[in-house]
């Protein structure tokens, strides 16, 4: 085991402490909420086989952060994520054969999975340039904010390439809609926030200034609420895609057992009948 895995999945450090490479991790003074930033503000912020991989490996040991509890994603200096950085991996991509090219796909893909797959909810704020695979970083997040001059583009066909890039053709249909989505992976052009807010891809709009403080504010209200919970929740939100409705009523039948076993539960009812606000912690 390295002791990148040591630190993680042992906790010999809390995740507060983690120092990664290729974006910046900062948490708040009560250990619940982190966020995570792309960080190459004069690129627009655009993604490198590195930092996917990072990203995918973090999100991966995100499922033994008990200390965190939701999880912010950002750009810096006004803009979201370009995308995969055109000389640092698009090139190199056109002189790869077969078997590392699928290498790659696959690893881009395992990504969102570990997104879908971390218990945290995680909220996207968006401003400025959201594009390419920044555009799936945003739509694989659980909840999304955006300031009114976010422009968003899965843009993949623009560079000779499907639109099913990283789980797009699947996801982003149950969000937008299915002629909505066709769309914007044909064409290749740019949502505005007004559509994307319309269209529900986006949950609010905020102006530049507030736009982080908003993200930030909502996932304290996630991290300071039945946050087992949460997680159950996301995970069926995930599972039922592939159910038909009998399935679906079973399988929340189930996780709702298993919260209704929780400390949680009785915390929440002991705080009603007392007329007190709940403090949950998680068991």
């Amino acid at each position: 085991m390295s002791d990148h895995d040591m630190t993680m999945r042992g906790h010999l450090t809390p995740f507060r402490d983690y120092q990664p490479k290729h974006f910046l991790w900062e948490v708040s003074e009560d250990g619940r909420v982190a966020t995570i930033r792309l960080n190459r503000p004069e690129r627009k912020n655009p993604l490198t086989f590195e930092s996917y991989a990072e990203l995918r490996d973090l999100f991966r040991d995100l499922v033994y952060a008990s200390d965190i509890r939701a999880i912010v994603l950002a750009g810096s200096g006004g803009n979201f994520s370009s995308g995969g950085d055109v000389f640092e991996i698009i090139e190199p991509l056109t002189r790869m054969a077969m078997p590392e090219l699928l290498a790659f796909t696959r690893m881009t893909g395992d990504l969102v999975k570990a997104m879908r797959k971390c218990p945290q909810p995680i909220i996207a704020a968006v401003d400025g340039i959201c594009a390419g695979a920044g555009a799936i970083l945003a739509m694989a997040s659980d909840l999304r904010l955006a300031t009114p001059e976010a422009k968003t583009a899965f843009l993949f066909t623009r560079v000779g390439l499907a639109g099913a890039d990283m789980g797009a053709c699947g996801i982003l249909p149950r969000i937008i809609g299915q002629g909505r989505a066709a769309e914007l992976l044909f064409t290749g052009r740019s949502m505005s926030a007004t559509e994307g807010n319309a269209w529900g891809f986006y949950n609010a709009l905020h102006a530049a200034a507030d736009l982080e403080a908003e993200a930030l504010k909502l996932a304290h209200s996630l991290a300071d609420g039945p946050w087992f919970a949460h997680g159950m929740t996301k995970t069926m939100l995930n599972q039922e895609w592939a159910m038909g409705i009998d399935e679906m009523i079973e399988s929340e039948a189930q996780a709702q057992a298993v919260c209704m076993a929780t400390q949680d539960f009785r915390r929440a009812f002991e705080a009603f009948a007392a007329k007190r606000k709940p403090e949950f912690q998680g068991n």
